[in-house]
């Protein structure tokens, strides 16, 4: 694939994210890992996503009001998070890179038919004593091995019954917190390169416009029959990562 394209395709694909992002709250991860994996490969489409992902999180994470309450309350949570990132990057370093695409496939997989099914997520993680640092590390590991840190990290979030703006708050320093060790993490393993670094800072500008346009069709669009289309989207997508790795 040429650079033009390749310029056209991660413009277009944070363009997208960005506006799932802007309807819906969330996706913005999810939606750009599946696109850049199905067409550019896994390590690729983490180290693109790292500064779309870091700045469009940062205000969420910093306003709200509860930073420090967050801190407080969920520390173990997430210093497991940030810690076994590394290993899991160690992981996408040694292991066959298709074999953790199919597993990013399997958890978009996972995550389509559960807002699709109304499965409540936040039911399949647990609330003991030692929930918070094993579902932080297993977020984590995760994280490192495939770029999303959605489960069982946000599910875990939404089990502690947190006010909603709360519950927003902590996913925003959750994913800022994991991308920044993501980011350090493939820079120590050698699988961020400048290019990739400089064109993950370009994306940010079709992000942040694809945002701005998905907060002008909020308003246009009913958000249930998107989020329906979106959750089908990504269960296609996620099923094709799947097949992928076992059939190539």
């Amino acid at each position: 694939m040429g650079e033009p394209l390749i310029l056209l395709l991660v413009a277009a694909t944070f363009l997208v994210a960005g506006g799932v992002k802007g309807i819906i709250g969330m996706g913005m991860p999810t939606v750009s890992l599946a696109l850049l994996t199905a067409t550019l490969g896994l390590q690729p489409a983490m180290a693109l996503l790292l500064a779309p992902t870091l700045i469009t999180n940062v205000w969420q994470a910093l306003v709200g009001g509860y930073l420090g309450r967050i801190v407080r309350q969920l520390w173990p949570f997430l210093l497991a998070s940030v810690v076994t990132v590394w290993l899991g990057v160690s992981l996408l370093a040694r292991v066959e890179v298709r074999w953790l695409s199919g597993l990013l496939g399997v958890l978009i997989v996972f995550y389509a038919l559960a807002g699709l099914c109304n499965l409540g997520l936040a039911r399949l993680v647990g609330r003991g004593r030692h929930a918070a640092p094993v579902n932080g590390a297993l977020t984590g590991l995760l994280t490192g091995m495939t770029g999303s840190s959605v489960f069982p990290g946000v599910a875990y979030l939404q089990s502690l019954g947190l006010p909603r703006e709360m519950l927003i708050q902590a996913m925003g320093v959750l994913f800022v917190a994991t991308t920044l060790a993501l980011a350090l993490a493939l820079g120590g393993h050698r699988l961020l390169s400048v290019e990739l670094g400089l064109l993950s800072l370009g994306a940010v500008v079709p992000a942040l416009v694809g945002m701005r346009l998905g907060r002008w069709l909020r308003g246009r669009l009913s958000e249930s029959t998107f989020r329906r289309a979106f959750l089908s989207g990504l269960l296609a997508m996620g099923g094709y990562l799947v097949l992928r790795a076992l059939f190539a």
